[in-house]
């Protein structure tokens, strides 16, 4: 019997991310499948002055933009954004730990919400941030975890763009 093929320096040090991704999808699935089972459509319910559950259904993208292009298009525009975010994933060093945590959260919150897509037809959404005169988009933990990958990756740029500006004491 002939042992497996080696990985790859770059594929084994991306495996801890791929974990990542992996959780975030599955923690996501699971919270939305609590959601669908125990959560009332459409009803309010305060958890703090400021933070409620709401759950409503999303047929488009990040506040029902594009909802147009059907779940079809809004799938394959998802996968397409994903594999983009994998090729840049496969670009960064070793040493970009935000933007690899990054790109980790945001594939696993696109791949959450394309596995709603796929499976209901929409996004499952359930978090409210409502006020006295002024209530924010429902979302989801996937909108989160995309949310927070997207401030990791940019923040990666500006520690980059911060250690190449400083002079050097030659």
């Amino acid at each position: 019997m002939t042992p497996a093929p080696e990985k790859t320096g770059a594929a084994r040090t991306l495996v801890p991310y791929a974990v990542l991704t992996v959780a975030a999808m599955a923690l996501d699935q699971w919270i939305k499948y609590l959601v669908e089972t125990g959560l009332p459509f459409q009803e309010k319910i305060d958890l703090l002055p400021f933070l409620a559950l709401f759950r409503t259904y999303n047929t488009g993208i990040a506040f029902s933009m594009l909802s147009s292009f059907g779940d079809t298009g809004l799938i394959v525009i998802s996968l397409v954004v994903s594999a983009f975010i994998v090729y840049l994933a496969f670009r960064s060093s070793p040493g970009q730990l935000f933007a690899r945590l990054g790109f980790a959260m945001i594939l696993g919150g696109a791949m959450g919400n394309v596995i709603d897509r796929a499976v209901y037809g929409h996004v499952v959404d359930y978090i409210l941030f409502p006020t006295p005169s002024w209530s924010f988009a429902v979302f989801n933990l996937a909108d989160v975890f995309i949310s927070i990958g997207a401030i990791l990756v940019v923040l990666e740029e500006f520690v980059g763009w911060r250690r190449e500006a400083r002079p050097s004491n030659d």
